[in-house]
């Protein structure tokens, strides 16, 4: 009986690590825009601090976004057991979110180009001033880091619970949390790497192989363009998969792109809704962007004069 008991102990222990797993890997790939985005912005973060303090900073801030997710699992948990029918109405504010968030990137990049390039030149001639203290400005980005750090895990989790809402407590907080951790340690051990990157290039450069050399240059030569190349497919993500949220909390839109697409085959049956969710969500941001500029921008204003 004992033995029994047992085995039937240990079969569910391995159906519910087979759930999480399941789980966790589609939680995974509905938020790889976020990721993307989350990598990208952290990992400029660190521009403006000196070569030494790059890995400490990173450190830094992967500890604050633990703090982060170690108060967003449990609130996520408690939300999911006390008001379940909220779970809908914040992954569609997530979904929206990111679409907002990728349509004013695309807006600032094309309206206030000159106005970034100023901003970097301004921060570079205060790095050569010798009465600027850099431990100032290294926590002020280590906060502001943080608080960015902060949206995009609440984005994450609101996610996560949704592609969860129907498991048990338990499975939820198993997932999330794997989700959270996973998410942390990706981004962050990918982020110490790629600010590391023209470190690593210079070192294989300056070896005697032939091969290593070719390859240090090849880094060298990467690393200027990674950041652009990390930030376009991350801003396309963010379209992809917030656009995919709101898609399907929206029945008449979901079952009208379906409809479309089930008159083709093949990879255009796949194609289709994906580019469908990814125009949606452009569409949303856009609108979104134009409808809460104005509003930010008065709050900006009156935050100040007050």
């Amino acid at each position: 009986m004992a033995g029994t008991s047992l085995l039937m102990l240990i079969d569910d222990i391995a159906t519910l690590l087979d759930d999480v797993s399941l789980m966790t890997k589609a939680a995974t790939k509905k938020t790889a825009g976020v990721l993307g985005d989350d990598l990208a912005l952290n990992a400029q973060q660190v521009t403006g601090v000196k070569p030494a303090r790059e890995l400490p900073v990173v450190w830094a801030v992967a500890k604050g976004s633990m703090v982060n997710k170690v108060i967003l699992v449990p609130a996520a948990v408690a939300i999911s057991f006390f008001v379940p029918w909220l779970v809908t109405p914040l992954l569609m504010l997530g979904g929206a979110f990111l679409c907002f968030e990728g349509a004013e990137k695309l807006a600032h990049k094309f309206l206030h180009a000159e106005e970034d390039e100023q901003n970097k030149k301004q921060l570079r001639e205060a790095l050569k001033q010798p009465d600027v203290d850099l431990k100032v400005l290294e926590k002020r980005k280590i906060k502001g880091a943080i608080r960015t750090d902060f949206i995009l895990s609440a984005e994450i989790i609101a996610i996560t619970l949704g592609v969860v809402a129907a498991a048990s407590i338990g499975t939820q907080f198993a997932v999330l949390s794997v989700v959270a951790v996973a998410v942390t340690v990706v981004v962050y051990g990918l982020v110490a790497g790629i600010v590391k990157l023209d470190d690593i290039g210079l070192y294989l450069s300056e070896k005697d192989g032939a091969l290593a050399q070719r390859l240090g240059n090849g880094i060298l030569w990467l690393a200027p363009y990674l950041m652009k190349i990390l930030s376009i497919f991350g801003t396309l993500a963010m379209f992809l998969v917030g656009g995919g949220i709101l898609v399907h909390g929206i029945p008449p839109v979901y079952k009208a792109i379906e409809h479309f697409a089930v008159d083709f085959g093949g990879l255009s049956a796949t194609l289709i809704p994906m580019l469908a969710n990814g125009l949606f969500g452009l569409l949303s941001g856009a609108l979104l962007v134009a409808v809460l500029t104005p509003v930010l921008r008065m709050w900006e204003a009156r935050s100040n004069a007050s």
